[in-house]
Parts: structure tokens; sequence; C-alpha cells
């Protein structure tokens, strides 16, 4: 497909994922924490190449625990997981602490495949 079919699914996924989340190592969302970790909004930015990246990094708070990698959710809570990716290594919190996630290195590409 040409760019402009791919540039229209890219805009129609910004409408599908509104919010990032975080996963642990068994691919389940992250829970608890004090402050407690939660799904953050998300505005998408076009980068040019048929990739939709957020707009801004993101910071998390992050339970004791490990970080997998991030997935893209329809809703603040519940709703529908889109998937996401994993990170090129796990990041692994002794303690209560921040995770940011780079809007230059994260995103969802729509390539010619």
């Amino acid at each position: 497909m040409n760019a402009t079919y791919r540039n229209a699914i890219r805009d129609y996924g910004k409408t599908l994922i509104t919010h990032i989340g975080l996963i642990d190592n068994t691919d389940t969302e992250l829970t608890g924490g004090t402050p407690a970790y939660a799904r953050k909004a998300v505005t998408w930015a076009n980068d040019g190449t048929g990739t939709m990246r957020p707009n801004a990094n993101i910071a998390f708070d992050v339970p004791t625990g490990t970080v997998k990698g991030w997935r893209g959710y329809s809703a603040v809570a519940t709703g529908t997981d889109y998937d996401g990716a994993n990170f090129s290594a796990a990041e692994t919190f002794a303690a209560q602490g921040t995770l940011t996630l780079l809007a230059a290195t994260s995103g969802v590409l729509h390539n010619a495949g």
C-alpha cells in the first residue's frame, strides 16, 4: 500500500489508542505502589515515516518489580489492549520508582512490509 493509505491507517490508530500502560515480565499490567501506578493518556504525533509516536515523554510511577514493556489501550481502565512493544531489556525496580517512556524511541510503525 502507498504512503497515503499507511498514513490514513496511522491516523485512525491514533483514535483507538488513547492510553499507554506498562507490563511486567509475565505480560500483566502493573498495579500498586505509592504513588499508585496508572495508565497515562497519550497524544500522538506523526514522525513523517508512517509512525505515530507519543508527542512527549511519559513518566509513570512504578511499584517494586520488573517492567518489561508498554501497551496501548483504548481507555484509562479496562478497555481494549492493542499490544505494544517490549523494551530491549526489562527494567527492575528494587523499590518504588519512576519510569519514563521516551517518545523518540516508542511508537507504532505502519509500513509497506
